[in-house]
């Protein structure tokens, strides 16, 4: 039941960075309005399970990954937007 929390959770942070994607990046949105939220909501749900599982086993604390998951996926999904904006520039 955890995973399904975690992943509501990572659902919801993956919405709200394809919203700030759009005030960042007014008029910059090469795969448009849907396709800035599906990405950003996958980023987060693979990186949130990613920190889910391979922060402990890489032997840190708790605390660790509750911080990696408070912010990786955010910004990581943020990064992918980037990316996606600088590759269809060139």
């Amino acid at each position: 039941m955890t995973i399904f929390y975690l992943v509501l959770a990572m659902i919801v942070v993956g919405l709200i960075v394809g919203w700030v994607a759009g005030l960042i990046w007014k008029d910059n949105r090469p795969i448009g309005v849907q396709g800035d939220f599906v990405v950003a909501v996958i980023a987060a749900i693979a990186i949130g399970l990613m920190d889910w599982y391979v922060i402990p086993a890489m032997g840190f604390s708790p605390m660790m990954r509750n911080l990696g998951l408070a912010t990786e996926p955010g910004l990581g999904a943020l990064a992918v937007l980037w990316l996606i904006r600088v590759a269809k520039k060139q």
